[in-house]
């Protein structure tokens, strides 16, 4: 399964905004009644939630995993619990990298198990509990905020500066997964990826409701030397502009490129596409690590002569963000102990 912001949604409200607006009235209600009555299980252990206030990516996964590591340096084990977006298994199942594939588990489970243990459950409480029963001390929410299936001692939301709100509507009108001012009322705080004028939208949003700020930024790198090189790119992730940006500031030159939606899983006729196009132009395929996972469970990334895989580290303007995160998170912790 996968999913495709349409494009008017980050876009001032129009024709299509206004015309949906009745129903993302409904939708609306019904999300912010969610966040506001329903009382999540609570673990005995400190939970991170890092999430975002839309639909479609803005940078969740490369912050999580940063987070593990982090936790991981503190002399902590950290385990993610997820849903597992795009894959069929239902859960609780404990995500195996040499075995398990995208279809199964999703491409983002596949990327954080290979820097913490990630159960893939879409009852979030069931996954932790699963976490926990392996030795887990510390855990980390990727997405869920909404869903308040689980009790986060700090939640934590990423919001892509390219990208901001959108056009600050609620779906189907808009990208908000609920009203802002509800997201915000639950929030802890929110982390910027990135530079634009949409995040410092954002950022005056969150001032107004008296949450923290912080900055960070996504590097897109690859093993091979990229300067000069010249690429067609593809992707099937949540902002595949993101991704071009990146190769051309780690030096690379964008010929062609090829845009899917979000956890799109690649068959015969999309690869035969691009690599007759590489060949055809004499350039180099390139894609993103989440991609590339759905590529190699499928057996498809053997397609390529060459093949430039980018990953995404992120940098925090704040000097020790992930570990002042992870002690306000067990500080709060043991603050709920006490109750």
């Amino acid at each position: 399964m996968a999913n495709e912001t349409p494009d008017f949604w980050w876009e001032k409200t129009g024709f299509l905004s206004t015309l949906l607006q009745p129903a993302a009235w409904v939708y609306g209600r019904v999300a912010q009644r969610n966040m506001e009555t329903k009382i999540p299980p609570q673990i005995n252990l400190p939970v991170l939630c890092v999430g975002n206030f839309t639909l479609g990516g803005a940078g969740k996964t490369p912050v999580a995993i940063a987070i593990a590591r982090a936790a991981q340096g503190a002399g902590l084990k950290p385990g993610v619990v997820m849903r597992g977006f795009g894959g069929s298994v239902r859960g609780p199942h404990k995500v195996d990298v040499t075995r398990d594939r995208a279809r199964d588990v999703g491409d983002e489970a596949l990327l954080l198990a290979a820097h913490a243990d990630v159960v893939v459950d879409k009852d979030r409480y069931r996954g932790a509990q699963a976490l926990a029963r392996d030795g887990c001390d510390f855990i980390v929410m990727d997405d869920g905020f909404q869903s308040r299936r689980l009790y986060a001692d700090y939640s934590l939301l990423v919001v892509d500066a390219m990208r901001g709100i959108g056009n600050g509507l609620v779906f189907p009108a808009g990208p908000l997964r609920a009203p802002l001012i509800t997201q915000l009322a639950y929030s802890d705080g929110v982390l910027i990826m990135g530079e634009g004028v949409k995040g410092d939208e954002a950022v005056r949003f969150a001032a107004r409701a008296a949450r923290p700020v912080d900055h960070a930024h996504s590097i897109s790198s690859a093993q091979q030397p990229v300067e000069g090189e010249r690429f067609l790119a593809f992707a099937g992730i949540g902002n595949p502009q993101k991704f071009f940006a990146g190769i051309v500031a780690a030096g690379g030159i964008v010929a062609q490129t090829r845009t899917f939606a979000d956890h799109h899983f690649f068959n015969t006729y999309d690869i035969a596409d691009i690599v007759a196009s590489v060949k055809a132009n004499n350039l180099v395929a390139a894609t993103t690590a989440k991609d590339y996972v759905r590529l190699k469970t499928d057996g498809l990334d053997q397609q390529f002569e060459q093949l430039y895989v980018f990953d995404v580290d992120v940098t925090f303007r704040r000097a020790g963000f992930c570990k002042m995160l992870i002690e306000e998170t067990i500080a709060r912790y043991k603050e709920r102990c006490l109750r």
